[in-house]
């Protein structure tokens, strides 16, 4: 109960910080461009041709469920990632920076149960951002073009395709894949969470963590890095659109989600161990 308490507090203080609705504010932004650019008759006829070349039905699959999805996963990294690694990378360090954790360890709590605190509130945030992006920007998209319709999927950097006609079977699979991206973003927050807990600027925690990402995904697209694609975090990361095939292969999803938790459960290790070394009393 104890620890519900404090955890209820970090909330408080996580949602409290403006820099906190930053992300809110420029994916809501974001998510009413993509639908005034989904209305227009280029963006129809575009999409029109992929589906014609796949023997699917426009007026099925030219939906909010197709559009929510679009919205996923053009936009969930390149963007998210920014107020993810912003958020987690000022959650310590701003504390550290207003001499906010001398009084807090002036009571008796330890270091790693106070990094725990922190760091549940900041996966509560990453994984409810999350849902937040996916509920707005299908409500919005319901506005747009109405609720009937089925779920479209192409990408094809994971190699991934796959059509439902059925509401239902779209809405369920696109739920999953949120889940999938929930869980998947939880590792930049890991990433900069570890830097915070270093004796460093909020900022320079978030840059570091968006360096880090960046490059991994500018030299996964080397295509001499192409045979080893599946060792980059960014890769990894995108392992969530498995979860959008027909047939799951549970496996290979797995195998990623591992691979991930393994890097997060790492980092947040040695987030702690230069935690513990750090002097907060002069």
């Amino acid at each position: 109960m104890m620890f519900l308490t404090q955890l209820r507090g970090e909330l408080r203080k996580l949602f409290a910080r403006p820099r906190t609705w930053i992300g809110y504010g420029a994916f809501l932004f974001m998510e009413i461009v993509i639908l005034v650019v989904y209305k227009l008759d280029k963006s129809k006829d575009y999409l029109r041709q992929s589906l014609d070349r796949n023997n699917l039905d426009f007026e099925i699959f030219y939906s909010s469920l197709t559009i929510t999805f679009t919205i996923m996963v053009f936009s969930m990294f390149l963007l998210g990632s920014i107020y993810f690694a912003l958020v987690a990378g000022d959650i310590v360090a701003k504390e550290s920076e207003d001499g906010n954790l001398r009084l807090i360890f002036a009571r008796p709590i330890s270091r790693l149960r106070l990094l725990v605190i922190k760091y549940t509130a900041v996966l509560i945030y990453t994984v409810s951002f999350v849902f937040f992006v996916g509920v707005t920007g299908y409500l919005m998209a319901v506005l747009a073009v109405g609720r009937e319709g089925g779920l479209f999927i192409m990408e094809p950097k994971m190699k991934i395709f796959a059509a439902y006609a059925d509401w239902n079977e779209g809405a369920f699979r696109l739920g999953l894949g949120a889940l999938g991206v929930g869980i998947s973003m939880i590792t930049i927050s890991s990433i900069a969470f570890m830097f915070s807990c270093f004796r460093m600027k909020p900022a320079a925690a978030t840059i570091i963590t968006l360096s880090i990402l960046f490059v991994d995904m500018i030299l996964q697209n080397f295509p001499f890095f192409r045979p080893y694609e599946e060792y980059f975090v960014t890769w990894r990361m995108s392992a969530w659109l498995f979860l959008m095939e027909n047939k799951i292969d549970w496996a290979k999803v797995l195998e990623s989600f591992v691979f991930l938790g393994g890097l997060n459960a790492t980092v947040f290790v040695i987030g702690w161990l230069a935690f513990q070394t750090r002097d907060f009393k002069t």
